[in-house]
């Protein structure tokens, strides 16, 4: 078994975290005051690499596409981007409507709420930043350099810790929140991407190794692994049921769904979906789970308990693993390739809205 090693190494410029707290009237990108709360903001580009070569864009992971969407915790506001998009969109749910761009990214890839819904954190594999951002204000209060190639990005229920992949390195970097540091650095993974989670109770974190086909289990409070589970073809988005007993995995070169028994590691039942499917993501009532079928434009509906398939939502563009439900798992929000989200009746698995369009 390959072990995952904690280790203090520090990252590019991790020693300097505590102390790169941006002011929330801070410089914009060339340098002039921004006092706007902006409708088209712009994140400063202090304490990051500038993400060009001779004046043009210079993505450090270009060949890897992903996309993100976080939904407040209050489901009033969506926040959603695209590894290809060089800003966020911050969405009005209720409306419909797309009320901001906060720009200055390269590459971004996973956007998550706080716990209190005041600020979210996005990763940057480009700039090799996770920047926390207001959401009132739409400016970066805090910036995390972590080091290009950091990716998929989870954090605990309370939002003291998070848990962050990087793909280059294939490390993830556990970070106190409170007090904007670098705990420690686990080795030992295989290009980790996009997928990591926590299971509900926060003592087990599964990181997917995409070129090892496989995901580790690490024990939160050793930072040792526990478990190697493997089986899957190009792992890509996973789900933890509530008890912490199963795993929901898409395998996109298969065009399956893996759900797996945790405490075995064994695979119970591989579930044919849509085409390339990226994304896995289960409700929280656990009575369905939705596959993000980019290659087909849809999404298979999934029954966790048994298994089954029994329904496929249409009228989609390059669904991926972001995908959202609301609290009571009446309403599903999928991100678009166009950075429009589509709201998915779930009862009806029907489109009834598509926001984000001004």
């Amino acid at each position: 078994m390959n072990h995952v090693k904690a280790t203090r190494r520090t990252l590019i410029g991790v020693a300097a975290v505590a102390a790169l707290t941006i002011p929330v009237a801070m410089a914009s990108a060339d340098g002039a005051s921004s006092e706007t709360t902006g409708r088209h903001s712009t994140v400063s580009a202090f304490g990051a690499y500038s993400g060009t070569l001779n004046g043009s864009p210079k993505p450090f992971d270009p060949q890897i596409s992903n996309n993100t969407l976080a939904i407040s915790p209050n489901e009033r506001i969506a926040v959603a981007t695209n590894s290809e998009s060089d800003h966020l969109d911050v969405i009005d749910v209720r409306r419909g409507r797309k009320i901001a761009e906060i720009k200055g990214y390269v590459s971004p890839r996973n956007i998550l709420f706080a716990p209190d819904g005041k600020t979210f954190t996005v990763s940057d594999s480009t700039l090799g930043v996770v920047d926390r951002i207001s959401l009132r204000s739409h400016r970066v209060v805090k910036r995390l350099p972590l080091g290009a190639g950091v990716f998929g990005t989870a954090q605990s229920k309370d939002g003291k810790w998070l848990y962050a992949n990087n793909e280059a390195a294939s490390t993830v970097t556990v970070v106190d929140l409170a007090n904007s540091r670098a705990d420690s650095v686990l080795t030992g993974f295989a290009e980790p991407r996009q997928g990591v989670k926590l299971d509900p109770a926060g003592d087990k974190l599964y990181v997917t190794n995409y070129k090892g086909d496989r995901i580790t289990v690490v024990d939160t409070k050793t930072k040792k692994t526990l478990q190697q589970i493997e089986g899957f073809k190009q792992v890509r988005g996973l789900s933890i049921s509530r008890d912490g007993t199963r795993l929901y995995a898409a395998n996109s070169e298969t065009n399956t769904v893996s759900i797996v028994d945790t405490e075995s590691g064994t695979t119970l039942k591989r579930v044919t979906v849509g085409q390339k499917p990226y994304g896995a993501a289960l409700a929280p009532n656990e009575k369905i789970l939705l596959s993000g079928n980019l290659e087909g434009n849809t999404l298979t509906a999934v029954n966790p308990a048994s298994g089954e398939t029994f329904g496929t939502v249409k009228g989609l563009k390059g669904p991926r693993q972001a995908i959202s439900f609301s609290a009571d798992s009446k309403t599903a929000w999928v991100l678009n390739e166009d950075l429009t989200v589509a709201e998915v009746d779930v009862d009806a698995l029907k489109v009834t809205r598509t926001l984000g369009v001004r």
